[in-house]
């Protein structure tokens, strides 16, 4: 799934992780029972950004907001400082079911110093690999080959080791409707650059 057109009448200027502060502040009080409703343009921006993530935009605003907000929240660009800032070595466990996308990651990993256990295409055998490496993080795809799903594989880890996870995904609703267990989020397409970027977000936290 490809997030880089946004849809016809989005207003100018938003693209996903776009002005996240100002967004914040101007729809976050949805999120107080008895608050003043927003404005037409204003719900008019949520309706565009919700499209552009695939969400579901016919929803009220007070309930589409928290999903928007997760997503935006959760791919916001690092600062420019912390991008060329040096990320301490990680041991990081690569769930994803497209080869080349892992190929090219692991490739990335690799170069900025990363140990990278897999990839795996199946949230079984990266569950199994768990049990025999100290991992430090893993990059999760939601879905994979086999039964199981990423979002299955989040919870586990969070709930087993306390694992932080970063999404990537193209599934954007599956990522927003979980995002309570993703510490991070890279929507599809993506780059190394993009990846290592939200690394060094979570290192900076």
């Amino acid at each position: 799934m490809t997030h880089q057109k946004p849809p016809e009448g989005a207003p100018v200027g938003i693209t996903p992780g776009a002005d996240v502060a100002r967004l914040c502040a101007l729809y976050d009080g949805l999120l107080t029972p008895g608050s003043p409703a927003i404005s037409p343009a204003a719900e008019k921006e949520l309706k565009a950004l919700a499209n552009i993530f695939d969400l579901d935009a016919e929803r009220p605003a007070a309930e589409l907001w928290p999903y928007v907000r997760a997503v935006l929240v959760r791919q916001a660009p690092p600062e420019p400082a912390a991008a060329s800032t040096p990320v301490e070595p990680r041991t990081v466990l690569l769930v994803e079911d497209d080869a080349d996308a892992a190929a090219d990651l692991t490739e990335a990993l690799d170069a900025a110093g990363h140990r990278v256990i897999g990839p795996f295409h199946s949230a079984e055998a990266a569950e199994a690999a768990t049990a025999l490496h100290a991992i430090d993080l893993a990059l999760l795809d939601i879905n994979l080959s086999g039964e199981a799903t990423g979002v299955d594989l989040a919870r586990k880890l969070k709930s087993r080791w306390g694992m932080p996870v970063i999404f990537l995904s193209g599934d954007v609703t599956a990522a927003a409707h979980n995002a309570e267990l993703a510490a991070a989020m890279v929507i599809k397409p993506y780059s190394g650059r993009d990846v290592l970027d939200a690394i060094a977000r979570l290192e900076g936290a």
